[in-house]
């Protein structure tokens, strides 16, 4: 497929075949990977057969159960009534996801997950790097059925109309033990899906009918859409600024440190930055965003609600200029760095001649800087912040990520 791809598509960029090419090895991968687990252990392997009783073992063990005995994949010849086979695996619906966390080393995991329509389960896998040459994808949420955790669809498993660009699937951090330390210190996390088989997804809805309109989702969205569009005219021209300045003054109210804050605190925060809203409003915001009782909310989850974030396309490339300043995965940046890294040569003002390339790094650093609780270094979430300011006012798609690839050569 991979020799397929490069005839068909010359045009495409190193960089794109080796994601495609990273992508087919994934899937090779879990596929076999899956089939390996269903087939070990299925509960039916541990049964009599009369293949088992011909097989030749040796003597004294013949009554010993089978799940004592050694048994390789290819010695296991039993068929169940529910192994699944490679054919109801072909029929998945395949994502790329990302962590919804300011802790940079998780916001930039590469998650690759997979849809099955067979048995409507699902299962995420990381693309994982370990030194220069070897790379693997590990189990990152095991498959299985799963419910959705939040929103009005809580307690509905998750089916194929659920998957989209942009959606989030929320899961319970107790049901997977195997989770990184940093990621269960939440009850829930969740996953955005940044990228999908969009082929996949029209082929299987062909064959997969499913009822799933939502009105009261559909009077979330508008609730929010709402909101934001009152407080756009706010942000022109002062995005950096007032995005910035929540994700400090936040971080500054976060005693415990968990990323949550009270609905005082809210209220506080919308006024020292001037992003007034009505009693209606507010109330409105909090029933659609507040769904678990416990006093406080997100404030990441929050910001986003009241003023939008830049699309799924845009914050690739944010964390990729990340990733790429954080080479030691630590999460934060050391501000050294980023003065010796940030190159402001193409910038648009300097190219055209209506700024001087020390004005406009000059600009950036003191803006980033006086963002930063912390002024000698910068955070995945305050990096973050800086860009999902500055791509309000830039509408084109193109024009932001040419933003981000000149100063940081990516």
């Amino acid at each position: 497929m991979n020799s397929q791809f490069l005839m068909k598509k010359p045009f495409y960029s190193k960089e794109e075949v080796a994601a495609e090419r990273k992508k087919q090895a994934v899937v090779e991968q879990v596929m076999l990977d899956q089939l390996c687990r269903a087939v070990i252990s299925d509960p039916e392997q541990n049964g009599n057969s009369d293949i088992y009783k011909m097989a030749p073992i040796l003597p004294g063990l013949r009554t010993a159960p089978l799940r004592f005995r050694k048994r390789t994949l290819h010695e296991t010849k039993i068929k169940t009534r529910s192994a699944l086979t490679e054919n109801m695996l072909s029929n998945k619906l395949r994502f790329d996801g990302r962590l919804i966390l300011r802790n940079g080393r998780d916001a930039c995991r590469e998650l690759i997950g997979f849809y099955f329509t067979c048995d409507k389960s699902l299962t995420i896998y990381e693309y994982r790097k370990f030194g220069k040459n070897r790379t693997n994808a590990l189990p990152f949420i095991l498959k299985g059925v799963y419910m959705h955790q939040r929103g009005p669809k809580k307690g509905k498993p998750y089916c194929l109309n659920d998957f989209f660009v942009g959606a989030d699937l929320t899961f319970l951090s107790l049901q997977h033990p195997g989770l990184p330390e940093s990621v269960k210190q939440k009850p829930l996390f969740t996953i955005r899906v940044t990228n999908i088989d969009e082929m996949a997804r029209t082929f299987l809805k062909t064959y997969n009918v499913e009822n799933e309109e939502n009105p009261i989702e559909d009077d979330r969205k508008k609730t929010l859409r709402n909101i934001q569009d009152n407080l756009r005219t706010k942000l022109s021209k002062r995005g950096v600024r007032i995005i910035s300045g929540l994700g400090k003054y936040f971080r500054e109210l976060d005693k415990k440190q968990n990323g949550n804050i009270t609905k005082a605190d809210y209220r506080q925060a919308l006024k020292v930055f001037h992003l007034e809203v009505t009693e209606e409003e507010f109330e409105s915001l909090w029933l659609v965003l507040h769904d678990d009782n416990n006093g406080e909310l997100d404030y990441t989850e929050f910001t986003h609600a009241i003023l939008g974030e830049m699309n799924e396309y845009r914050k690739a490339f944010v964390r990729k200029a990340y990733m790429k300043l954080d080479y030691n995965k630590i999460g934060r940046v050391p501000m050294v760095d980023i003065k010796k890294c940030y190159c402001a040569r193409k910038h648009p003002q300097v190219i055209a001649g209506n700024a001087t390339e020390e004005e406009i790094k000059s600009s950036f650093l003191e803006t980033l800087e006086d963002a930063c609780s912390n002024p000698s270094e910068v955070s995945f979430g305050e990096f973050e912040d800086y860009y999902e300011g500055l791509s309000i006012d830039i509408l084109d798609d193109e024009d932001f990520i040419n933003i981000l690839r000149n100063p940081w050569g990516i």
